[in-house]
């Protein structure tokens, strides 16, 4: 069977990007379809964002429960793994996506499930699961919101060990004995946070020297002091030679560079990712498959005027949250461009885009301690060039830290752009700072001066007055 239709808008993915960008053109009353290959609601609700944060937040809190006096007695014993694997199925929905569809069709989107692909300009074939076979037109635009995937690293025995992937590590319905983990990035030292608390015997293998490269290297320190404290064990400098696992069943053996063998139950290679672009008609419009697509600040596709590409798939910041602010920006573009609006590109999608989607980007790692950081660090801001100074504050030192724990330990440091006295960047690490960092996203997105950050006056006795400390140590 096969259905010609024509749509205003055509969208390649449901996950929270697609479905925030058809929502922003159906608000409009631009007519949008929806194409999905796997679940609505992509990688987020059922392998990213909402299960590993389910199944972390049970580990930190009981982190947190145990620095604080008269309640320490009563969270001795280890979590009920069951129970947090039954909580975070309840969070994955069961890995079905009735909900989402549900949604979708309820703002007036067409959903389609089957693998789309580009068909030359404007145009999307849908081969649907029961040799359905779709041919949808795009008047105005077809955006590309497929996202990315975890990519394995070229190392000999790892095709048909089975090794996981960041899919396998928040969908697993048990806890390994042993679990060894390759990477030291954001994936990496989360999923070491949550399967030591679960009961797993935890190895994190990173090759450099440091976990959370990117970041403040004081990150780093904390949190793999942390893991260690937690019975992890983080061994740096690391790197995996091989891997051997017969006929993908049973134990798997990690042979490092030097010959040192490693023994585990499971192995997660946490070790990057890459664009879902290489299978989605690129080609038929002259553009590389399988590879990152550069985009102006409306998220059009440099030397298109119909081909959008909105979150991971233009490799801004591939974080869940900046693909949805994407997303509104690339709506609204869309209906402006539809309804013949002329945009203004230096004003209300250049430079408040550029800011938000380049300078300001804002992420929580959600390991204990928690790490918290929005727009440069010191090494970034110097190599750029700029003349700046960073501040440092002992979180420890904050009243609001001490009562939120005994023995806080964390970390914050604010970069200052000397000649233009704003903050370029503020890194926190320490148990709860995730809530601190929307405020410093306002700070660096809003190019707030330093004179008028100290008009903001934060709440006694909580930790957002390092906010205070940090400005009293800029002032000296």
């Amino acid at each position: 069977m096969t259905e010609a239709v024509e749509y205003d808008v055509v969208v390649l993915g449901a996950g929270p990007v697609g479905e925030n960008l058809a929502d922003r053109a159906r608000a409009a009353g631009l007519s949008t379809a929806v194409v999905e290959s796997e679940l609505a609601g992509g990688e987020c609700s059922y392998w990213a964002c909402m299960p590993s944060k389910a199944l972390l937040r049970p580990a930190i809190a009981r982190a947190d429960a145990l620095r604080v006096p008269g309640l320490r007695e009563a969270v001795q014993g280890p979590l009920d793994a069951a129970a947090v694997l039954a909580h975070r199925d309840e969070y994955a929905s069961h890995w079905k996506d009735d909900g989402q569809v549900a949604w979708l069709d309820s703002i007036g989107a067409r959903f389609y499930r089957g693998h789309g692909r580009l068909h030359g300009p404007r145009k999307v074939v849908v081969d649907g699961p029961e040799s359905e076979h779709h041919v949808l037109t795009a008047r105005h635009a077809v955006a590309v919101c497929t996202g990315s995937r975890a990519v394995l690293p070229d190392i000999p025995g790892l095709v048909g060990a089975k090794a996981w992937t960041s899919r396998e590590a928040t969908s697993s319905q048990r806890a390994p004995d042993r679990l060894a983990i390759v990477g030291g990035g954001v994936v990496g030292v989360e999923m070491a946070t949550a399967w030591q608390a679960l009961g797993s015997q935890t190895t994190l293998l990173v090759r450099g020297g440091g976990v959370l490269p990117r970041m403040e290297s004081f990150v780093g320190e904390h949190v793999v002091d942390a893991l260690t404290e937690a019975g992890a064990k983080v061994r740096l400098h690391t790197s995996v030679a091989s891997v051997e696992r017969a006929d993908g069943a049973g134990p798997v053996t990690l042979v490092l560079e030097g010959g040192e063998r490693i023994e585990a139950d499971e192995v997660l290679f946490a070790t990057g990712r890459a664009p879902r672009t290489d299978a989605i008609g690129l080609e038929s419009v002259g553009l590389q498959p399988g590879g990152w697509l550069s985009v102006d600040d409306s998220c059009r596709v440099e030397g298109s005027s119909w081909l959008y590409a909105v979150g991971d798939v233009n490799h801004r910041a591939l974080l869940t949250h900046q693909g949805k602010y994407q997303a509104r920006i690339a709506g609204a573009a869309i209906v402006a461009r539809a309804q013949g609006v002329p945009l203004l590109e230096s004003d209300r999608w250049g430079a408040h885009a550029a800011t938000a989607d380049h300078a300001a980007v804002p992420q929580v790692v959600f390991t204990d301690p928690e790490v918290a950081a929005v727009g440069l660090s010191l090494a970034e801001a110097e190599d750029a060039g700029l003349r700046v100074r960073a501040v440092d504050v002992d979180l420890a030192s904050v009243s609001g830290a001490s009562l939120y724990a005994d023995g806080y330990r964390g970390h914050a440091r604010m970069v200052v752009d000397l000649d233009r006295e704003i903050v370029l960047g503020v890194t926190f690490v320490g148990p709860g700072v995730g809530e601190l960092l929307y405020s410093g996203t306002v700070a660096v997105a809003g190019e707030v001066p330093i004179d008028r950050l100290w008009h903001a006056v934060p709440a006694y006795p909580t930790i957002s007055e390092v906010w205070l400390r940090l400005l009293e140590a800029y002032r000296g």
